[in-house]
């Protein structure tokens, strides 16, 4: 399994802990920051792949970060959970209207906690897929928002990684990607892949595809790309 970073934005020591010990049990990488300040250092540092913030921390709050991790077009896709205390409601709503993704009030059990945070990455994976934009090629045209792809004519009937990697690979003509980058780019939470299993993929689109198929070059010792010019549609 592919390992996901976690960025907790909290002043509690005892709820880093508790939140780092069980999401280090399920192979998530933990990063830390006990204000807001120093949660928007870090994010300009690192990657993570979703926040937990604490809406109540010293100096700059919860909402403020939230608003200027949405403000920055870089961030605004980055998933947010907010960590919340009983009776904070109106901050709740707040923050939802800011764009958090989802909020837990405190104290919140570890299990509850893990199921949300595969829930919505496994649905920002989804809409990563779903909002990009369609590819054309010669005969072969990839539409993300229908799940469709068309050539010379035909659908074809792709499963979602058989459409993933195609859709990754015809996105940028040329590039070579390795095995373990088509991993990375592709992957959901609840669609596992590994990188032997991109070749098995990769071969049943050839399949699929037909002369189209040609398309996708194996650069051997590194993985594989999509052909720039070559004309191997039948007209």
């Amino acid at each position: 399994m592919t390992q996901k970073t976690v960025l907790v934005i909290e002043d509690d020591e005892d709820i880093i802990e508790l939140i780092r010990y069980n999401l280090e049990m399920e192979n998530y990488r933990i990063i830390t920051a006990m204000s807001g300040e120093d949660g928007l250092k870090k994010l300009k540092f690192d990657s993570p792949n979703i926040v937990i913030l604490d809406l109540m921390l010293p100096g700059m709050d919860g909402l403020d970060v939230c608003r200027s991790i949405r403000e920055n077009s870089s961030l605004r896709n980055l998933p947010i959970i907010m960590l919340t205390a009983k009776g904070e409601e109106s901050d709740i709503v707040t923050g939802l209207e800011l764009g958090a993704d989802d909020y837990m009030v405190k104290p919140f059990s570890p299990k509850v906690l893990k199921a949300r945070i595969k829930a919505i990455l496994r649905r920002k994976s989804i809409d990563k897929i779903h909002n990009a934009e369609q590819v054309r090629f010669d005969n072969l045209e990839i539409n993300p928002g229908r799940h469709e792809v068309i050539c010379n004519g035909k659908k074809i009937d792709l499963t979602y990684m058989e459409f993933a990697v195609l859709h990754h690979l015809a996105s940028k003509p040329g590039w070579v990607f390795t095995r373990y980058q088509i991993v990375e780019a592709v992957r959901g939470e609840s669609y596992p892949v590994t990188d032997r299993s991109v070749d098995v993929i990769i071969v049943s689109l050839r399949k699929k595809l037909g002369k189209a198929g040609e398309l996708i070059d194996t650069v051997r010792g590194v993985g594989y790309r999509f052909k720039e010019s070559e004309q191997l549609f039948e007209t």
